[in-house]
């Protein structure tokens, strides 16, 4: 899920079945309609694994098919989604951004995506320091839980947050808020359009997080993250202003295309 590490940041994660199968419900989600055999040559991978996962996908209603082609299912799409921005879209269009960020505040720099109930970490650029917070690509992470993720489900869909805030919170950390605290911080949210979370995800964490909105939607979450000890009242003073500037820069850029 989410770490805190002291590696280089080349190091390959792992390329589980998970993985593969979040990659392929990912290209599902970007091409809106998509044969099991462009999927099959898009990701590299045999007809029949293909056609595997989307078996398991459709079971659990992640993706449905019609007229021979496969698209996010009931699951995913549950009212208005927000705005449609491919994800290799919005890496190849954040990365400049994400790499300001790093050189501007010495911490990772990040965006998040939600995909269904949960919050999906899109693309980083790690700091160069030692010691690093940083997420893993493609884990999934509650929508209540951090700063990111409550940025994302405060501007979801009612019935996502409805679906979310009125069931019970298993506490990632300590610092995880509860279900009553929750309703409050959205609220914030929406009204000060930022979010900071302190270990709420990962111990010893702070996180400050704005809205990434297009005309048409939410597109994701912009963060920065470090640890708590580099990262103190002057340090967020300084993301809080930078934040906003930066989102509007992506949104700019996306914008264009």
């Amino acid at each position: 899920m989410s770490t805190a590490r002291d590696r280089p940041p080349e190091e390959a994660a792992e390329d589980s079945s998970f993985a593969r199968g979040l990659r392929l419900l990912l290209t599902v989600a970007d091409r809106g309609e998509i044969s099991a055999d462009d999927l099959a040559k898009l990701l590299g991978m045999p007809l029949s694994t293909a056609y595997r996962y989307l078996r398991t996908l459709t079971e659990f209603g992640f993706v449905d098919r019609a007229a021979g082609e496969y698209r996010l299912g009931p699951r995913l799409v549950v009212g208005t989604s927000g705005s449609n921005v491919p994800s290799e879209q919005l890496i190849r269009l954040s990365d400049p951004v994400l790499h300001m960020l790093v050189d501007e505040t010495g911490e990772t720099a990040l965006i998040m995506r939600r995909v269904g109930l949960s919050a999906m970490c899109l693309h980083q650029v790690e700091s160069n320091k030692g010691m690093r917070v940083v997420m893993d690509t493609e884990a999934l992470t509650p929508l209540y839980a951090g700063a990111m993720s409550r940025i994302l489900l405060a501007f979801a869909p009612a019935d996502i947050v409805k679906e979310v805030a009125d069931h019970d919170i298993d506490p990632i950390t300590s610092n995880t808020p509860s279900r009553e605290a929750l309703r409050g911080m959205l609220d914030e949210v929406r009204s000060g359009g930022i979010a900071v979370s302190e270990g709420e995800l990962i111990p010893g964490s702070v996180t400050v997080a704005v809205p990434i909105v297009r005309r048409d939607g939410i597109v994701g979450a912009l963060a920065v993250t470090g640890p708590e000890a580099r990262c103190g009242i002057s340090w967020r003073s300084s993301v809080r202003k930078l934040l906003p500037d930066a989102a509007a820069t992506l949104v700019a850029a996306l914008e264009d295309v």
